[in-house]
């Protein structure tokens, strides 16, 4: 069993952290973010640290909140790294006139089918467009930044025979053999 739960958040220089009612307030170098609390844990914040807590009227017998509390920590730490670093996930467009374009808060993208695609970059996420086939996702919410990826990934997501889509930057796609040469013995 993991005891992630029991281990404090480390709060790095330039990162400041309040409790104010049923939010956990985050502010650093990239923005500010909140965090709503769960009413099964305690919170207590020191100068360098947040500590999270099982309440007293709460057993770490059920195990439901046993998972629930290494989750809640994790879900901490994940938001003191965005605003202090922030996340970013990179994805490759690969096709012949595959490409990309940035309109204000809209992505264009050309991928081969009879109509461009328009998407709306959400509030709180950066888009950036490089050599047209690279599309950079930014935040500082690890969920957002990668729903974002993952939802521009769906428009044409790569396929085994050619390779070609919309991949993440470290992706191996597997590739599968194509059919089998037409003058083979035995084919009519």
């Amino acid at each position: 069993m993991s005891r992630i739960g029991k281990q404090p958040v480390k709060i790095p220089a330039g990162v400041k952290a309040s409790k104010d009612g049923a939010e956990l307030r985050l502010e650093g170098p990239k923005g500010k973010t909140a965090h709503k609390t769960n009413p099964n844990f305690v919170y207590e914040i020191t100068a360098d640290a947040i500590t999270v807590k099982p309440a007293e009227a709460v057993s770490l017998a059920d195990r439901r909140i046993k998972a629930l509390y290494g989750m809640e920590r994790s879900l901490i730490d994940s938001r003191v790294k965005g605003v202090l670093e922030g996340y970013t996930k990179t994805l490759l467009l690969k096709g012949v006139g595959y490409r990309a374009q940035l309109q204000g808060k809209t992505l264009n993208f050309t991928l081969g089918f009879s109509h461009p695609i328009n998407y709306r970059v959400p509030d709180g996420i950066t888009v950036t467009v490089d050599n047209q086939t690279k599309v950079i996702v930014s935040g500082i919410d690890k969920h957002m930044v990668g729903q974002v990826a993952a939802d521009i990934r769906m428009f044409k997501p790569p396929e085994p025979y050619q390779g070609k889509g919309v991949m993440y930057e470290n992706e191996q796609v597997r590739r599968k053999a194509g059919k089998s040469a037409a003058g083979a013995k035995g084919a009519k």
